[in-house]
């Protein structure tokens, strides 16, 4: 599906959850997610869609019952564990990693392509950031400012 000459665009649907909000704010991860494939198959949508949370238990349960649906790993600004062991804890490769833009570095960037992961960190919202982003090799940016800038 094309739109003036461009391709048809990506949604980046974030799910909002941690355990201790579990069946307060919202459904736990099973039911949480299952609800939005729902939505989303229901749309015919599943090709155009990236699933990102902070919670690895909704992304988790989605790479396993969902598996062709693309996954961003988000990561706090004050996670102190290493890529690695964010992979580790995660279970799988995610399609996109999407750091806190201050945790990006140029080792980061090189240690997502070795392992064919796009990394897209969050959230830029001034023009020198995300030259400096963008020229270190960055895949795409988060930011609340998207005509401010562009790849």
């Amino acid at each position: 599906m094309k739109t003036a000459k461009r391709p048809y665009p990506f949604f980046n649907i974030e799910t909002k959850s941690k355990p201790a909000t579990d069946n307060i704010f919202h459904p736990e991860p099973k039911e949480f997610v299952d609800l939005l494939m729902q939505v989303i198959k229901e749309s015919k949508m599943e090709e155009y869609i990236i699933i990102q949370s902070f919670d690895f238990r909704t992304l988790q349960y989605l790479h396993k019952t969902y598996p062709q649906i693309k996954t961003a790993m988000l990561v706090e600004a004050d996670d102190n564990r290493s890529f690695r062991k964010q992979l580790d804890d995660l279970g799988f490769t995610p399609t996109i990693h999407s750091p806190a833009y201050q945790l990006v570095t140029p080792n980061l960037i090189e240690e997502c392509h070795k392992k064919n992961i796009q990394i897209i960190p969050w959230t830029v919202n001034d023009k020198t950031t995300f030259i400096k982003l963008k020229n270190m090799g960055v895949d795409g940016i988060i930011t609340d400012y998207p005509d401010l800038i562009s790849f």
